[in-house]
């Protein structure tokens, strides 16, 4: 209580902040609490703890913004960042394959994964940093590929089996295309997978709760784009080349004059 108090009126008085808080103080480290506190402070108040505890610069662990404004500017970020790349992702898609059912499919695929990543996020309380940003479009741009790759086998099955564009998909088509790509799908995620578990083992090992806090939510979202591709996207298809093909078949019965 004594190192507590001492560390505390020491923040208070180079930072001249009355609500500078200590969290822990023991054998394990300190954690110093400083709402809206300046980089050139903290610089400062660790000065006067290395002086005062005969410290070295190795001792300070971490030193991060946690502020609700940073945490609503990386989620708006994150947010627009998706956004727009799910709107450009559909007009490729569109564009790639001609039409915009796969385009459609594809982007419905890429919000599962997104609202899986939030929920992570959200479930396991990790901290909103620089990398949330980077482990959103990471997971966004692997879940794509992967559905892509799918897509792509798809339409050679349509042209193999003579399926015109008006005519609905059969679903030996997908199961197919899903068979033809699973083990490539499966190879990708394990191999992937193991490469980002491992930097998790290392982030855990050492201490290094950035490398923690990217590498986790990284393995699930690796998981649930592989998982959307196959179980979310194709079936998603599916299901839109048969209302297609059911709205073309109703239009034709319509025009046709009566005898």
């Amino acid at each position: 209580a004594d190192l507590k108090n001492d560390i505390e009126a020491i923040a208070k008085e180079v930072t001249g902040n009355t609500n500078v808080s200590i969290t822990s103080a023991g054998a394990t480290g300190v954690i110093i609490t400083m709402p809206q506190t300046k980089t050139d402070l903290r610089s400062q108040l660790f000065d006067a703890l290395k002086e005062k505890y005969n410290l070295t610069d190795e001792d300070l662990l971490a030193d991060e913004d946690v502020s609700a404004s940073i945490s609503k500017e990386i989620k708006v970020g994150a947010i627009k960042a998706v956004i727009v790349g799910s709107i450009l992702i559909l007009i490729y898609v569109s564009f790639r394959f001609k039409d915009y059912r796969f385009g459609a499919s594809a982007v419905a695929a890429l919000i599962h994964d997104v609202l899986v990543m939030f929920a992570v996020y959200a479930i396991f309380r990790v901290p909103l940093n620089n990398s949330f940003i980077a482990a959103m479009l990471t997971i966004v741009g692997y879940s794509i590929n992967d559905t892509i790759v799918l897509f792509d086998r798809i339409r050679e099955n349509k042209v193999k089996k003579g399926v015109k564009e008006h005519e609905p998909a059969p679903v030996e088509l997908i199961d197919d295309s899903i068979t033809q790509t699973i083990g490539r799908s499966v190879s990708t995620s394990f191999t992937t997978i193991l490469f980002v578990f491992m930097l998790f083992v290392f982030g855990l090992a050492y201490g290094l709760d950035s490398l923690k806090e990217f590498a986790f939510p990284l393995i699930i979202g690796i998981l649930s784009g592989t998982y959307s591709s196959i179980f979310i996207a194709s079936p998603l298809w599916y299901d839109l080349s048969h209302l297609h093909a059911k709205k073309v078949a109703e239009s034709k019965v319509k025009a046709k004059p009566a005898k």
